[in-house]
């Protein structure tokens, strides 16, 4: 109880933390009491190189006759399992807007998807990440609704922002207005709405709220997760005169819930999302022990992005260079594609302005959008929209040479440190969805269509098509990955320079030894390297003095005899 006193003391004052921490104790050790199979379970983070997470909304495959929980099983058990062995279910419960992203109800699976046995199954197979939208609630909610009628205690459940409070330094992700006017019963109220207005900001700054949240990420690890993704959680805290964003308060919060869990539920590990500047972004580790276990690589999938348009992967390998984790038990969570778009904010501080102002004209010359965010100078580029196979390839790109695109930029994610989470849409090298963009006018619809089951299993059942090609080659690769302990997510690693038009990395260290090198190039590149002592880890046969590494190869090699 000391340690969540502090918390509460940090947030709201000794006097509050006095009255509230026991409240805080007596609910945490009450879902103990009835989960002791979760006490009991060892700590977070207990991964391995062969864990690998799929990301896909649970009716990403649909079938007619039956709830898509249970077709998404079947397609991860037919086709990616044990390749994959963990998944992460996009918002599953009812909602209003932003595909999923504007909860109704938090404790609910949304009914066209199935219900939580259907959850409890997939978690029973797989590692299991549920999303916890806890920054904002639908219009549509009861808890909303009861803001509207100014019941207790849903009247101080979100913010409404004193006339006198200084907004002008709040950092916004969005073009639309940051305070929504709404009528209640009590008359007029402007509240914050940071993404949309049917995206109302929970108010964090009432223990009551924090509470809520709290037994929230209790029920769903009841419910099976063994990860829990903090969505947009950097905008939880607010205080005027500030940015309103990575707030101490902010990181003091992910620090309560931290505590609760590794006394209730040790095992379930937080996943912050905090699409940020990138020493912003990995503050979210805290010491190492007491934040997040996982944060999102933000920075990785513009860089990468970057290295094959310009065919030059310095920049990437500068930053990954650099890279630091604080302790054995973080990592990062690396991705290249996600539901959302590529965040450009990570790279601030990395590519110059100029570089970044090219990805973006080379995102809309390939059938891509761009979202913008407005700064006190105007909007500026937010994210890219678009499907990561059309980020990488110009339109007319032989799909032969796409494919091997694809897979070269994958091998750069699934060789850093860290755990590899590959999205959906990128397992299929999917196209800009424009009809879907033109229907909604949602920008982020180019990278969220959904699929029929007979579709999928048509393209999967062809081995010439460009999804099973992709298929199999992410699986080869992860099998590689998931064969060596030099690919723990905590293993050291080690840039080389190889030139600009190749990205190697080293990962391990003594007799437990691998390199990954790719070519981010059309062109054959010389691969300065001493082979002796290496091993092809594809075939085990040892390794050549001189090669050239062909366009878009990726070498993959392993220490000392086969």
């Amino acid at each position: 109880m000391a340690r969540l006193t502090e918390h509460l003391a940090f947030l709201y004052g000794p006097a509050a933390a006095e009255r509230w921490a026991p409240v805080f104790t007596e609910r945490i050790e009450r879902f103990a009491r009835a989960h002791p199979e979760l006490a009991r379970r060892p700590r977070a983070l207990a991964s391995s190189p062969a864990e690998a997470w799929l990301i896909t909304y649970g009716d990403q495959i649909v079938r007619e006759d039956e709830a898509p929980l249970v077709t998404l099983a079947r397609f991860l058990d037919r086709w990616l399992a044990p390749a994959f062995r963990g998944v992460h279910l996009l918002p599953i419960y009812p909602y209003s807007s932003d595909d999923g992203f504007s909860v109704i109800d938090y404790r609910a699976v949304n009914p066209r998807l199935g219900g939580w046995n259907h959850v409890r199954v997939l978690a029973e197979r797989y590692a299991l990440m549920l999303d916890a939208v806890i920054n904002h609630a639908s219009q549509a909610s009861a808890w909303f609704q009861g803001f509207l009628r100014c019941e207790e205690p849903f009247r101080r459940y979100f913010l409404v922002p004193p006339e006198d409070w200084d907004l002008s330094r709040v950092v916004r992700p969005r073009t639309t207005p940051l305070l929504t006017e709404f009528q209640t019963a009590c008359g007029p109220r402007r509240v914050w709405t940071t993404f949309s207005a049917d995206q109302v900001d929970l108010n964090y700054r009432e223990p009551e709220v924090l509470l809520e949240v709290l037994e929230l990420l209790l029920f769903y690890a009841a419910h099976g997760a063994r990860r829990l993704r903090l969505d947009a959680v950097g905008f939880v805290w607010k205080e005027p005169g500030t940015s309103c964003l990575n707030l101490p308060q902010t990181h003091e919060v992910v620090r309560l819930f931290r505590t609760a869990l590794d006394t209730a539920a040790p095992e379930v590990a937080l996943v912050t999302e905090t699409n940020v500047p990138h020493a912003e972004n990995v503050a979210y580790f805290g010491s190492g022990e007491d934040e997040a276990q996982l944060v999102y690589n933000f920075a990785l999938p513009p860089l990468v992005l970057h290295a094959f348009a310009r065919g030059d992967a310095r920049a990437l390998a500068r930053w990954a260079a650099g890279l630091e984790l604080p302790g054995p038990k973080a990592a990062f969570l690396n991705f290249l594609a996600s539901h959302d778009g590529i965040g450009l904010r990570p790279v601030e501080g990395i590519l110059p302005p100029e570089e970044v102002a090219f990805l973006v004209e080379r995102t809309l010359a390939h059938g891509g959008e761009v979202s913008y965010r407005d700064t006190p100078a105007g909007p500026a580029p937010y994210e890219l929209n678009t499907t990561w196979y059309d980020a990488l390839n110009p339109p007319g790109t032989p799909e032969a040479l796409g494919v091997r695109r694809l897979l070269a930029s994958h091998a750069i994610m699934l060789a850093l440190a860290g755990l590899p989470a590959v999205y959906v849409h990128a397992l299929f090298g999917t196209p800009n969805w424009r009809e879907g963009y033109a229907r909604s006018g949602e920008k982020r619809k180019l990278n969220r269509r959904k699929f029929r089951e007979a579709e999928v299993e048509g393209w999967l059942a062809n081995p010439e098509s460009r999804p099973r090609r992709i298929l199999e080659g992410l699986k080869a690769r992860l099998t590689l990955r998931a064969g060596h302990p030099a690919f723990h997510p905590a293993a050291p690693q080690r840039v080389l320079d190889l030139g600009a038009g190749v990205f190697a990395v080293e990962r391990g260290g003594g007799a437990e030894r691998a390199l990954v090198a790719v070519n981010v190039t059309d062109e054959p590149q010389p691969l300065a390297l001493e082979t002796e002592g290496w091993r092809e880890a594809r075939t085990g046969a040892p390794a050549g003095r001189a090669r050239m590494l062909e366009p878009y190869a990726d070498l993959w090699l392993t220490w000392g005899e086969a």
